[in-house]
């Protein structure tokens, strides 16, 4: 049996609801936030997202394949902070980059081993590994932030392409590299099949393990990527600095569409989420309300979405 006969689960689908939530939140925003359609604003929403969408991309993946990654925000913290105590030991740019992704990379792999080999719930994996990251970052930095390395990596992220911001242009580069390894290789195949048809990868003599655990690496190396990003955003680095980020990237997968189960997502679909959630972000900063209410906003987002989701399919389904 060859993988042109796995049966994987890429149906065509209606938009999502979050489509034209994003859209009514833009005019929502447009019209009650003063500023918010400004050049300036509209750069910021894209730095914003920059970081987002490269957690949230990787996310997609993992949550496709029925699983859950707790440990991305206290991952992307410690490969910020080795990233700047690299950087401040004297180490380029570059160098301190392979550390970030060298770290990532063994924390992706031993998530993918612990789920994948071991069968161990994603859920309590990656809240152990969430665990780890944070307890190495705090143990390296006493808890206190790094800084003092140089406007290098400041002048990188304030830096554009073509007009367009570096941060920007990098998350765009993530996108488009899990894109082709999603729909246009036999990974990606995979990918599909292990959350939505796992058995017939086992009954074509395809290691469905070994490519399991390609997820969760994959997932590391893109954080450690990401690192890179969020110190050149403060020019230092905190050991708490992305705690909390893994629930955006999490809430932006499943407002676009992508499901736990049957192998079922749609990165154009978190694409819409993470600009849905970075687009009320900014216009709640910009009316000056404060985090934890930004939270409840989110959550309570996620959730409309997700019953409106829900009735649409519930109210198909009767109908035929």
């Amino acid at each position: 049996m060859n993988t042109t006969t796995l049966t994987v689960y890429r149906r065509s689908r209606p938009l999502p609801s979050v489509v034209a939530i994003c859209v009514a939140m833009i005019v929502g925003a447009a019209l009650l936030v003063k500023g918010f359609l400004s050049g300036g604003n509209l750069v910021n929403i894209g730095l914003q997202a920059s970081i987002l969408m490269m957690l949230a991309m990787p996310m997609t993946l993992v949550i496709m394949s029925e699983g859950l990654d707790l440990s991305a925000g206290a991952l992307l913290s410690l490969c910020s902070v080795i990233l700047a105590q690299a950087l401040l030991s004297g180490l380029s740019i570059p160098l301190a980059l392979c550390l970030s992704l060298l770290t990532g990379l063994i924390f992706g792999l031993a998530n993918g081993v612990l789920v994948a080999n071991l069968g161990l719930p994603p859920f309590v994996v990656t809240l152990g590994t969430f665990g780890v990251a944070q307890g190495a970052a705090l143990v390296l930095t006493d808890g206190n932030a790094v800084a003092g390395f140089g406007p290098e990596l400041a002048r990188l992220y304030g830096a554009s392409l073509l007009g367009i911001p570096v941060p920007v242009v990098l998350a765009l580069l993530v996108w488009l590299a899990t894109h082709v390894l999603l729909y246009h290789t036999r990974f990606g195949t995979y990918v599909f099949a292990i959350g939505g048809n796992r058995d017939a990868l086992t009954l074509a003599g395809i290691r469905s393990r070994f490519y399991h655990v390609g997820i969760y690496v994959f997932a590391g190396l893109v954080v450690g990527f990401a690192a890179l990003l969020l110190t050149g955003r403060m020019n230092s680095a905190h050991p708490t600095g992305a705690i909390g980020m893994e629930f955006d990237a999490i809430a932006a997968v499943v407002l676009g569409g992508t499901s736990f189960e049957k192998g079922d997502g749609w990165l154009l679909g978190t694409v819409m989420g993470v600009l849905t959630i970075s687009i009320l972000r900014n216009a709640l900063n910009l009316l000056g309300v404060e985090s934890s209410l930004q939270m409840v906003s989110i959550g309570l987002l996620v959730l409309a979405v997700i019953l409106i989701d829900s009735w649409n399919k519930a109210r198909k389904e009767s109908s035929t």
